[in-house]
């Protein structure tokens, strides 16, 4: 069929709107109409080539919408179902989804997914001359419609307005979950999050939810700290005027209990894995997706301290069972996912999306069809 698609035709270039062929969907796989689609910092990672997907490539990967046919052996969703598309495609049958872990499935592994393929390493998507196109994290999201395995498809509530909850694709269920799931974040504990992107936000909306004491938000941009303020964030740490390690040991009496480092930047998880050395069994999570090749290190010595460095992929959800807990959260007012975005643009106005958000203008923007 026919759609209309947002292509990335060279790294750094703006994305190219054109009317591209996307094939039905196999046995196991669902064809959706989009909705709505966040705009996120991964993709932009693809755009500047921090992350490898080869181009020509569309891009999007915090799809919602509804679903116009499936394939022969899906069972989970139905035409006219409403869906997240995740960006956690699982087999569920190898160790790891058995063990509860399907963010780590090992038949599709998240790095299979930026390499622009489906899981079984085919294309749907090609130009009108035939050239394959690759997909994005298996969804291709700035697209009128998007094909995706049956596992990416999750069904949610009737009543949720899909052109916020589409932000549980990816960012916030990264957010929210590394709080509930990875770090398990105790009641009155202290928390730094590093970054106040989509990501951070929902980290410290996640935060104040489980009841932590403190949260202490850092990034370089005041207006980002003004949105972490207004999410939950009780201290403010700009890093164009103080160092943050320094900063953040002052607020909280040392150091904190956990740290999320959210940007994507080696000397930023350097100082989020400093940021609790002060605290017997602190934490550092490790959320931002760096360069590929990128390290960072830390004085081995420090591990007395029984600190845990960790890694979080998607937030460790558990996509079926997560993504429409969290939607319960937000319909209730528990979980104010709606307050993360900033502006909505048409697909024609996907660019400027795009450099609104580097700008840091906005927290989050949606492009709805």
């Amino acid at each position: 069929m026919k759609v209309k698609a947002a292509i990335l035709e060279e790294l750094n270039k703006p994305l190219k709107i054109e009317v591209v062929e996307l094939d039905n969907p196999k046995d196991n796989e669902v064809l959706v109409k989009m909705v709505a689609t966040g705009v996120c910092h991964s993709d932009i990672h693809c755009i500047k080539g921090d992350l490898i997907t080869p181009p020509p490539v569309v891009l999007g990967h915090e799809g919602a919408g509804i679903v116009e046919k499936v394939g022969s052996s899906v069972t989970t969703v139905q035409p006219g179902d409403r869906v997240i598309l995740t960006v956690a495609p699982y087999c569920g049958k190898c160790p790891a989804c058995l063990m509860g872990v399907p963010t780590s499935c090992e038949n599709y592994p998240q790095t299979a997914m930026l390499m622009g393929s489906m899981p079984d390493g085919t294309k749907r998507l090609k130009r009108k001359n035939g050239e394959e196109l690759s997909h994005f994290m298996a969804q291709s999201s700035f697209a009128e419609y998007a094909v995706v395995d049956e596992s990416a498809a999750i069904k949610v509530r009737g009543d949720a307005p899909l052109d916020v909850v589409c932000l549980l694709g990816c960012g916030a269920s990264t957010g929210i979950g590394a709080v509930i799931n990875r770090a398990k974040v105790k009641a009155g504990s202290s928390v730094a999050v590093y970054g106040c992107g989509g990501v951070g936000l929902a980290v410290i909306m996640a935060a104040k939810l489980v009841g932590a004491r403190q949260i202490i938000a850092v990034d370089m941009l005041a207006k980002k700290l003004k949105f972490a303020s207004e999410l939950g964030a009780t201290d403010l740490v700009n890093t164009s005027k103080d160092d943050p390690v320094a900063k953040i040991a002052e607020l909280s009496a040392g150091g904190v209990d956990y740290a999320f480092e959210a940007i994507g930047s080696t000397t930023a998880m350097t100082q989020a894995v400093h940021s609790v050395y002060s605290r017997p069994g602190g934490m550092a999570v490790i959320l931002g997706l760096a360069p590929i090749g990128a390290t960072f290190s830390i004085e081995a010595w420090r591990f007395l301290r029984e600190v845990t460095i960790t890694g979080c992929t998607v937030g460790s959800i558990r996509p079926q069972i997560d993504i429409p807990h969290y939607i319960d959260l937000f319909m209730s007012g528990r979980l104010p996912l709606d307050k993360l975005i900033s502006a909505h643009y048409p697909l024609a106005q996907i660019n400027k999306a795009i450099k609104d958000t580097i700008d840091g203008k906005i927290m989050r923007g949606v492009i709805t069809f």
